[in-house]
């Protein structure tokens, strides 16, 4: 069973930055898909970053230019760095990592609260 660690949530101000991280307890060089989702109250989970297989990135249009996630193999890491951020992005953000050995795993979840 995979486990994702989540990290780097919590409280700040409009135009701040924070950054998340999600380590992995398997390899995560042959995922088909590894990143970070979020889910505000009242809304439907949705992408907000994510590797897919081959490398490639995939970002919503909402944090384009404000939101870069990377990864560090050699630590099975994913990250996600926010600036410029928003009350609107606003929500719990989830780590997802889906491969073929081992569909798909969510982490529990971080916080992340951008308000003044």
């Amino acid at each position: 069973q995979v486990q994702l660690v989540e990290s780097g949530g919590g409280l700040v101000q409009p135009g701040g930055s924070l950054r998340l991280s999600c380590a992995a307890s398997v390899n995560i060089f042959s995922i088909n898909v590894m990143g970070w989702y979020r889910q505000a109250p009242g809304n439907q989970r949705e992408l907000v970053a994510a590797f897919t297989h081959g490398g490639s990135t995939n970002y919503a249009d909402s944090v384009k230019g404000r939101f870069t996630i990377s990864r560090d193999i050699a630590k099975r890491t994913v990250y996600l760095q926010m600036n410029s951020l928003k009350p609107e992005d606003t929500a719990v953000y989830f780590c997802k990592l889906q491969s073929t050995p081992y569909g798909i795993s969510w982490g529990q979840g971080t916080q992340v609260t951008v308000s003044s």
